[in-house]
């Protein structure tokens, strides 16, 4: 389904050679992953994925495991190559696990939406109604979802009802709240809107990513942290050399990312509906990465939030939500579930976990300086900015990058011994600087900011109200105040390990007592 003369030139060509157009989508996939880069150990890994999660799905449909089972398939079948892939070590080889990866999160939905196909729509929420299938697709339109080209190897992924939806056109159809005059133009008697100049601004931007990944790699390579020419840099360039090594790994994925997003724009799947008061055409259906919402994040959530977003809405109604008992709000072992999750499906290596876990200490100090901090660089009677916050945002803006370029270093080297050696060589700083903090915040010193915001708010004659360290007006909600209250995990990182914390240990003692019963 792709526009213009491409998509004439499927339906023609399916005329002439006697087989459908999705037959066709089907076949360029097959040809890219066999004819042209020869991976039939790929072509076999995603059969194998492909056809046990549909299998799962038809003959255990009934089961209240069933996308469970699924799940733990996928992820297991995954985890093998990862291990594979690991053990053998060769940079020379096409790797097929990223692809695999994109798999997973579309196959692991797809059994959950089948599975709430067969639920009464009362006990779902509108994200479920929306993506359930009520019944199974067949195997051609199956395969040419699995198959779809444009997101095949880096994706976005998207649900099988996106699909569906993009393949009858009803994705397209105009809601009758817009004015005629300002419903988007299409091409003849199309109903996809033109997509050409949106997905030609991806490819130019795509373009500038990827050339700068090639001119900077050179350069800035994750290997010069590990050199001993880099010793020979004082601390600040050291620091510069750091983030720039971070920055050009960044620069790889915003570039395949913006592509390959650029490609779904122009097939349509990107589509995401029409402004009824301007008829502008929104094509973020399925944006995968904000790289200006990465580099200019003052805030760990922000960070996150703009990083490979499609994966953490994977993991938060897939995981997260799902393993919540219905009528409860998500805990510790949501969290724990969701972080477990996004590590495996990473990989292996010791590099990503210790990342892991070190993030999840920085949004805990990140969270709990902007509770206790931020409120002073606001007006405490109307929560505006004070002219001193300028002043805040810069210092937020340059903690935050710092700190995960220093905190993304195991992710590059992967090895454990060699990201203790990076990270020894930049002198432990953010390690140092996130541990005081958190000793600084369970120390008797948080109060005294407590009781000193309390005075200013008092002076002001703004009585405190809120509880815990909520003090103060309260802040007009936006993406960067959303930060201060939001509990759910971002690429399965808990934004507050007290809290986490607390619960589990109530779960361990409510489990004890009941067993002492």
């Amino acid at each position: 389904m792709c526009p213009g003369w491409a998509e004439d030139t499927f339906v023609y060509l399916s005329a002439k050679l006697g087989a459908g157009p999705d037959e066709l989508r089907f076949s360029i996939s097959i040809f890219y992953l066999v004819g042209l880069f020869d991976l039939w150990d790929g072509l076999r890994t995603m059969l194998i994925s492909a056809g046990g999660a549909y299998a799962i799905a038809k003959f255990l449909r009934g089961s209240r495991y069933m996308p469970w089972l699924g799940f733990v398939f996928l992820m297991g079948h995954m985890s093998v190559n990862h291990i594979v892939r690991q053990v053998t070590n060769n940079p020379k080889s096409v790797d097929i696990t990223g692809a695999q990866m994109v798999l997973v999160m579309k196959l692991s939905s797809f059994c959950w939406n089948v599975a709430d196909g067969l639920l009464p729509e009362e006990d779902l929420s509108d994200f479920q109604k929306d993506r359930r299938l009520t019944e199974l697709p067949s195997l051609l339109d199956y395969a040419g979802f699995v198959f779809f080209f444009p997101s095949m190897l880096v994706g976005p992924a998207f649900d099988f009802a996106e699909y569906r939806r993009w393949l009858d056109t009803t994705m397209f159809d105009v809601p009758s709240t817009v004015d005629p005059a300002k419903k988007p133009p299409t091409r003849r008697k199309r109903k996809i809107p033109r997509s050409g100049t949106p997905a030609m601004i991806n490819l130019v931007t795509a373009l500038i990513w990827i050339f700068s990944f090639l001119k900077l790699s050179s350069h800035f390579h994750h290997t010069v942290l590990l050199e001993d020419s880099y010793l020979e840099y004082g601390f600040l360039k050291r620091l510069f050399v750091l983030h720039m090594v971070g920055f050009t790994a960044r620069t790889k994925f915003y570039g395949v990312w913006t592509l390959s997003e650029g490609a779904c724009i122009l097939a349509g799947l990107g589509y995401n509906g029409v402004d009824p008061l301007t008829g502008k055409v929104s094509w973020d259906r399925l944006r995968n990465i904000d790289p200006w919402g990465v580099e200019l994040a003052q805030n760990t959530r922000g960070y996150l939030e703009s990083w490979n977003i499609n994966t953490n809405k994977w993991l938060r109604n897939c995981v997260y939500l799902r393993v919540t008992p219905k009528g409860k709000k998500p805990g510790f072992r949501a969290s724990l579930a969701t972080f477990a999750t996004s590590a495996f499906w990473h990989g292996f290596y010791p590099g990503y976990y210790l990342a892991f876990i070190f993030a999840s200490f920085i949004q805990t100090v990140a969270k709990k300086l902007r509770r206790n901090l931020r409120p002073f660089f606001l007006d405490p009677k109307t929560g505006a900015p004070l002219p001193s916050k300028k002043f805040y945002d810069i210092a937020s803006w340059l903690t935050t990058q710092l700190t995960f370029s220093f905190a993304v270093v195991p992710f590059l080297v992967l090895g454990f011994s060699d990201s203790l050696l990076a990270w020894s060589r930049l002198y432990f700083y953010a390690v140092i600087g996130t541990f005081s903090l958190l000793a600084f915040f369970a120390s008797p010193a948080q109060g005294m900011v407590k009781r000193e915001l309390q005075k200013r708010d008092a002076k002001a004659g703004v009585v405190s109200k809120g509880k815990g360290d909520g003090k103060g007006p309260k802040i007009p909600k936006s993406p960067s105040t959303d930060s201060l209250v939001a509990g759910e995990p971002i690429m399965g990182i808990t934004p507050d390990l007290d809290v986490e914390f607390d619960e589990a240990m109530r779960s361990l003692r409510s489990s004890r007592k009941q067993r002492e019963r």
